[in-house]
């Protein structure tokens, strides 16, 4: 059986100059080619597109993620193939892998088998290089605030109180707390500082809600680098580091195209992590797919708990946009895991063990359905060992949700395994979208927190110390409470606690940090043990990863 990476060095992709013309309508002159098989779409290619209609929305989103993964931009891409087979133009709108996964534990995002985006190389390595801009802008704030305390510091900065890491693009533990400006009065004042994962990077969040360049840089100049002597916000236009930044990011805020095994057109742009950041590929990306296609098939990062709510509650909100409906993406093998059975044996048939991870599932899509008003069909990504009786469970649980099942095989059999999936979607489409946010702008912070917490997780409550707690009221009388807020969680259980599989219910939620975010535009709470800078696995996948004597890169997943 071929690899993923050699399913895609198979490929025969067309020129993305020509694709873009054939399959968009979209000029030459409006593409800025990187090499012949990517490229951005320019500011006065999007310009262009304003004047077209929308199409539809279709979020894929998924159960729990477990170590037997579940494949969600393998459905995403599986079915943007499926559809344009069916007549209908559609657009796959992805995320840009982080090199932390690629090299530590989970891989690249570029789909999988049949169903992938290329070239896989490149978008699962440097890509065109928007998160070397955003760690170039982020960290260029962070030496323009060290350097304005070195030199007087007339704004009054509190060392003890600078808020603003640094932030590079991998797993690296050995940084996520240090200390900076040591070796005497010619390196700076001395103070604690760290490191956070470009994904986890407000300037990332930024990159990926704004409307435009102009939009981006009046959100970089509002960031809140930490808090002077008397307690109030600095911010980086206070700096003088907006524009800088923002000059940075001139060519990273624009989307990139690319394209499918099947030759259809992606766009792949931004790349939030949606455990400790917003979760979803950028603002502009897909509006300029909305624009493009009769449908844009997008994803949201983890599970729906964590990816969906902030895919409707911060980026729908900030943007305007309105999904019309959900794919859930589930799998035999993720059902058994979270029915109990450990990873060596979920190769093994288990019905009992998929019933009982038939509660994850559902309570998947309670989420979508009651909470946001989503109409859903489930995606059930096959795996050539799930058994005809385990398969049988989920569709027979699923007609008494009241829910479509489908089985995919876009794995093996790419667009066209997911042709019932892609028939489906255009039936749930063709009913105006009823998607709403969870809460209003107008409730309190802490009730934001709460009823994300109770609704979607089924936590019978949240808790913070009396530090967090003043923290919180503080960003309320500061005047951020109509923000909405990014609980940052483990993604593999409705709980803080990791190990709680299935559909853990009447925990409560504690709260250990909070974060503004006032560029980007919400406000950041951090539960649980999750970190911000990841740490490389034991075996991390680098060590397989290589360049054979032909400079084909080798071990890539």
């Amino acid at each position: 059986m071929l690899s993923d990476i050699e399913i895609a060095q198979q490929a025969t992709p067309r020129r993305i100059v020509e694709l873009a013309q054939a399959r968009l309508g979209l000029a030459a002159e409006h593409l800025e080619p990187y090499g012949h098989f990517k490229a951005k779409i320019t500011p006065q290619g999007l310009r262009g597109l304003q004047g077209r209609p929308d199409g539809k929305l279709v979020l894929v989103t998924a159960i729990s993620p477990t170590p037997a993964g579940e494949g969600k931009t393998t459905t995403t891409v599986g079915l943007g193939d499926a559809l344009n087979r069916l007549g209908h133009p559609a657009v796959v709108c992805l995320r840009e892998p982080s090199m932390g996964p690629v090299f530590g534990l989970k891989g690249g995002a570029a789909g999988g088998g049949h169903a992938q985006v290329v070239p896989m190389e490149d978008i699962n390595l440097h890509f065109t290089g928007d998160f070397a801009a955003v760690a170039l802008a982020h960290n260029l704030l962070a030496a323009l605030i060290d350097n304005h305390v070195h030199h007087g510091n007339a704004l009054g900065l509190d060392v003890r109180r600078i808020t603003w890491k640094r932030v590079m693009d991998m797993n690296d533990r050995a940084l996520r707390d240090i200390t900076v400006g040591l070796g005497g009065p010619a390196n700076g004042f001395p103070r604690e500082d760290g490191f956070d994962i470009v994904v986890a990077s407000e300037v990332m969040a930024i990159l990926c809600l704004c409307d435009d360049l102009a939009d981006l840089r009046q959100r970089l100049g509002r960031i809140v680098v930490g808090q002077n002597r008397d307690g109030l916000p600095v911010t980086a236009a206070q700096l003088g580091a907006h524009g800088a930044m923002a000059a940075l990011l001139k060519q990273a805020v624009l989307p990139n195209l690319v394209q499918t095994l099947e030759n259809n057109p992606a766009l792949i742009h931004g790349g939030p992590f949606a455990n400790i950041a917003h979760g979803c590929n950028s603002v502009i990306a897909t509006r300029a797919a909305l624009k493009l296609a009769d449908y844009t098939v997008t994803e949201a990062g983890f599970g729906a708990d964590l990816g969906a709510e902030k895919f409707i509650d911060i980026k729908c909100r900030s943007a305007g946009l309105k999904p019309d409906a959900a794919v859930l993406v589930a799998t035999i093998r993720a059902l058994k895991y979270h029915g109990g059975v450990e990873r060596p044996q979920l190769g093994l048939e288990d019905a009992e063990a998929v019933e009982r991870g038939l509660r994850n599932l559902e309570r998947h899509l309670a989420t979508l359905r009651e909470a946001f008003g989503l109409p859903c069909v489930v995606a059930l990504n096959h795996f050539s060992l799930d058994t005809p009786a385990e398969i049988d469970i989920v569709r027979r649980h699923c007609d008494a949700l009241g829910v479509t099942m489908v089985v995919c095989r876009h794995w093996a059999e790419g667009g066209a395994g997911a042709a019932d999936l892609a028939h489906e979607v255009v039936r749930l489409c063709a009913t105006p979208s009823q998607a709403a946010p969870l809460y209003g702008d107008e409730l309190p912070l802490w009730e934001k927190l709460r009823l994300v917490a109770t609704r979607v997780y089924r936590a019978a409550d949240i808790h913070a110390s009396g530090a967090v707690r003043n923290q919180i009221q503080a960003l309320q009388d500061g005047g951020h409470g109509r923000l909405p807020v990014c609980i940052a969680k483990t993604p593999y259980s409705f709980s803080s606690d990791p190990a709680r599989r299935g559909a853990a219910e009447g925990h409560v939620v504690e709260i250990r940090a909070v974060r503004l975010a006032a560029g980007a535009g919400f406000v950041v709470a951090i539960c649980g043990d999750i970190l911000t800078m990841p740490g490389l696995p034991r075996v991390p996948a680098a060590l397989a990863i290589d360049i054979d004597a032909d400079g084909r890169i080798v071990g890539l997943f």
